[in-house]
């Protein structure tokens, strides 16, 4: 989603006055719906600025890679709701009903949460606290991925967006085979919507093999980007730019192979090279 404004270039040592087309950034608040000893609870749970589109696979990532829901089968629904408001008169509300909610992490619901679309909620006690909810590691040396589509991947994943040629100023997230196929793809200012859409996406249409699939994301690869990655249990992860040192700490723990800095002839594995093909 996007919009034209006007804004005032210098190229060739002149000024000029045009129109170029803005990727779109609105609030999205999410609640939750869920019963508790007989009697229905709601509650706030984030805000997050988003590209508006794909608000329901947004928010089932999102429930999913933070553990509040462990498959699609806890979800009853989810639904926009209130006013359609701003300039873009959109819904900038959503809601999620849980269902057995004996199987839905409460801990995780009354934790605050606060993410934009830039940063997430990261920190060294989230790794920690990590360990509790994820036990097994990703397999060590299975799928095997071969150089050319490690360097492929990521002109795959731009030559399929359909919001960065023409905006250049919003992110993507790609599921791809260990051939190089790219199953789908999501897009959003923020690295971690595209990522939590993407995900969502892929429950909801039943796309996820872990044993034959990686994932490729536009921008650095951060912790909680690695952390979503490993609740889908895919063990390898590109990214175009570099990683954080806590990003390259949790794949080390969980055996999941990173690499970053594609480039068209170069590229660094920065965690478990025994899934890169290297002959």
């Amino acid at each position: 989603m996007n919009s034209k404004y006007k804004v005032t270039k210098f190229s060739s040592k002149n000024f000029n006055t045009t129109e170029d087309l803005i990727s779109i950034e609105e609030p999205l608040e999410i609640s939750l719906k869920y019963k508790l000893e007989d009697k229905w609870i709601n509650q706030n749970l984030s805000i997050t600025m988003r590209t508006p589109g794909h608000d329901e696979d947004l928010v089932t990532g999102f429930l999913f890679n933070e553990q509040i829901i462990t498959s699609l089968n806890d979800i009853e629904s989810i639904e926009s709701y209130g006013d359609k408001v701003g300039q873009y008169n959109i819904q900038n509300k959503i809601l999620a009903t849980i269902v057995n909610s004996e199987n839905v992490n409460i801990a995780k619901i009354k934790r605050d949460f606060l993410t934009n679309s830039s940063c997430g909620v990261c920190g060294k006690s989230s790794l920690d606290a990590l360990e509790i909810v994820k036990k097994n590691k990703t397999h060590p040396s299975e799928p095997k991925i071969g150089k050319e589509i490690i360097i492929q991947s990521p002109d795959s994943l731009r030559e399929a967006q359909s919001e960065f040629s023409k905006t250049g100023g919003i992110h993507a997230s790609g599921l791809f085979n260990i051939n190089g196929k790219l199953i789908d793809l999501r897009e959003d200012v923020g690295r971690h919507n595209a990522l939590d859409k993407l995900i969502g996406c892929a429950l909801k249409n039943s796309q996820l093999d872990p044993k034959s699939q990686f994932i490729t994301c536009s921008g650095r690869l951060n912790f909680e980007l690695v952390q979503k990655v490993l609740m889908t249990d895919i063990g390898i992860m590109i990214g175009v730019g570099a990683p954080t040192s806590l990003a390259i700490d949790l794949a080390n723990k969980f055996d999941i192979t990173l690499i970053g800095f594609v480039k068209r002839d170069s590229f660094n594995i920065y965690t478990n090279n025994k899934k890169v093909i290297v002959g």
